[in-house]
């Protein structure tokens, strides 16, 4: 798939459980005949589903070491925007926040929580996971994705979820309420990486993974306050296929 096509599947995705409901696109579920185990036969456009090869999530496993770069966070506030899209709750993100990798530039799109965590590091699961996606200037994304393991409150899930909307397909966009993305991530930053897909239909591949190894925390009453929203909301396993997993040291 074309790079600027899947940037457009990645920035449209809060429209996704609106656009089903009205007939445009397939509806999905986590469970039952729409769930993660039909989504490939559901509708040709999620076919990569079924067939592709580098599907997300994995068991990161096997990995080798290497020296790779930095992951630079260069996050600003943005002002607070939460949707509840049917398969999540999203937090939409203003223009001018970005990471860096090498020489490539990735700009912060949105980020999105699961439950359980979609990803399995050494076989081990975590509570939840939040998904900050980014797209570079030529339409490739990255997502970073942070484990999110049961502990201390966390500060900026607290504010997200004081403005919850009250039911699916509805956003809240509270006045002078600001969050900022850097206020999830871990002291240490080190990574897994990897080439994967979207974890949601249409499964579409090319996106770029960086797992961070060191999981931040939430408290059991922000787990539980999600669970009451979204039970189970993450992809099973899939695959490795051979894919090289590299790491930082």
């Amino acid at each position: 798939m074309r790079p600027t096509l899947l940037a457009l599947i990645a920035l449209t995705w809060t429209a996704l459980p609106l656009a089903a409901q009205h007939g445009t696109l397939p509806h999905w579920e986590y469970e039952g005949t729409h769930g993660p185990a039909n989504w490939g036969t559901l509708d040709t456009v999620y076919r990569t589903c079924l067939v592709g090869k580098q599907q997300s999530p994995i068991d990161i496993r096997h990995v080798k070491g290497a020296a790779l770069p930095a992951i630079t966070f260069s996050y600003q506030p943005s002002p607070l925007k939460v949707i509840d899209n049917g398969h999540t709750i999203l937090v939409t993100y203003a223009p001018g926040s970005f990471i860096t990798v090498g020489d490539q530039r990735y700009e912060l799109q949105q980020f999105h929580f699961h439950h359980p965590a979609e990803e399995r590091v050494f076989g081990k699961s975590y509570p939840m996971v939040a998904h900050l996606v980014h797209k570079n200037a030529a339409g490739q994304l990255a997502v970073v994705a942070v484990l999110l393991n049961e502990g201390t409150a966390n500060m900026l899930v607290e504010k997200v979820w004081r403005y919850l909307p009250d039911s699916q397909g509805k956003e809240v966009t509270p006045e002078r309420v600001s969050v900022n993305a850097i206020d999830l991530l871990p002291a240490m930053r080190g990574y897994y990486t990897f080439s994967g897909s979207l974890t949601t239909p249409p499964c579409s591949e090319g996106v770029t993974w960086f797992v961070l190894k060191e999981p931040t925390q939430i408290s059991s009453e922000e787990v539980a306050t999600f669970v009451n929203k979204y039970p189970h909301n993450a992809r099973p396993l899939q695959p490795v296929n051979g894919r090289v997993i590299r790491e930082t040291p």
